[in-house]
């Protein structure tokens, strides 16, 4: 019987196998890249929202703390967005007529929900609860950034679950004092003359902080 494929065949099998191996493992590689590049996190980036609230003015000027908006943020695993009456509280006095704000005047009046556009959006399959967080001494900043520093509200860290178990493997590095975890730019070797490392071990025992890594504290 005639030989079908050539000895040359066996040579080309084994270099196609190989290659498809290289040709996957950049697939992958290129993927998990993608994965962490600012374009897919969106880190760094300003939302154009309905109506351009602007947090360094409101926070870092007036000094608002971040609790008279984000009401439930210490009482709910979700932190809350104001309803317009909350915004009109003031707006109805200062700026009472500007035409930025019309939206916001427009849903005081018809009673209908701002649709703001949500930075910190979590997949739906991670379970992420504000209150714990606070409870434990973690401050809005190691989140969320300067936010007092921020024209327009962007995403400070890439939320990726490796950035996560950064704190949960270590979170004596983020742990602060609970009057200090509504407080930006909070410095302990300037108020307590500590360093981060030495408070952090302090506050660690005190509130029975755990390094929880374990899968099911974030995927239920």
């Amino acid at each position: 019987m005639a030989q079908v494929f050539p000895k040359s065949s066996n040579t080309l099998s084994k270099a196609s196998i190989v290659a498809g191996g290289i040709v996957a493992g950049t697939v992958g590689l290129a993927t998990l890249h993608a994965n962490r590049t600012t374009y897919m996190t969106t880190e760094d980036m300003p939302i154009e929202q309905v109506v351009q609230f602007t947090h360094s003015h409101h926070v870092g000027t007036l000094g608002l703390d971040c609790r008279f908006c984000h009401t439930a943020v210490e009482d709910s695993s979700y932190a809350g967005i104001p309803p317009s009456k909350t915004c009109m509280g003031c707006h109805s006095v200062v700026w009472k007529d500007a035409p930025i704000l019309e939206p916001v005047r427009e849903s005081y009046r018809n009673d209908t929900s701002i649709e703001w556009i949500k930075v910190h959006d979590l997949p739906e399959f991670v379970y992420f609860n504000h209150s714990i967080h606070i409870t434990k001494g973690v401050g809005c900043e190691s989140c969320h950034g300067r936010v007092d520093k921020m024209p327009l509200m962007w995403r400070e860290n890439s939320l990726n679950m490796e950035w996560c178990l950064k704190c949960h493997r270590e979170p004596e590095k983020f742990l602060r004092p609970k009057d200090q975890i509504f407080t930006m730019g909070w410095d302990p070797m300037k108020s307590l003359g500590l360093t981060q490392e030495e408070l952090g071990a302090t506050i660690l025992k005190d509130n029975h902080v755990q390094s929880r890594t374990n899968c099911g504290t974030c995927h239920r």
